[in-house]
């Protein structure tokens, strides 16, 4: 019974406390945010996605203190980096095809 727990124990989901600059950044963030220095993200993907054709949307990150934004995307199973700043919107660049 006791390696029945033990195994259900391990097999628990772990759930990882941010760092602390990971925090600190969340916070810069959502501080830029509500001041309004820093476009939100819906208002980004909205311009960026639509000019991403035949590209699926992965993800984004935040870079802080710089306030751009990085958008993900895959197209035929290579991935493309789209970076714009969060300040203007504009974007800065792209990687990948």
């Amino acid at each position: 019974m006791l390696s029945s727990l033990l195994l259900c124990g391990l097999a628990a989901p772990v759930i990882a406390a941010p760092l602390p600059d990971q925090a600190r950044d969340g916070s810069v963030a959502l501080q830029a945010r509500r001041q309004g220095k820093l476009l939100p993200l819906p208002e980004i993907e909205r311009r960026v996605v639509p000019t991403m054709r035949n590209a699926q949307y992965i993800g984004f990150d935040l870079e802080m203190p710089s306030g751009i934004y990085t958008l993900k995307f895959l197209r035929d199973g290579a991935v493309i980096w789209v970076d714009v700043d969060g300040r203007t919107g504009q974007v800065l660049g792209r990687t990948g095809r």
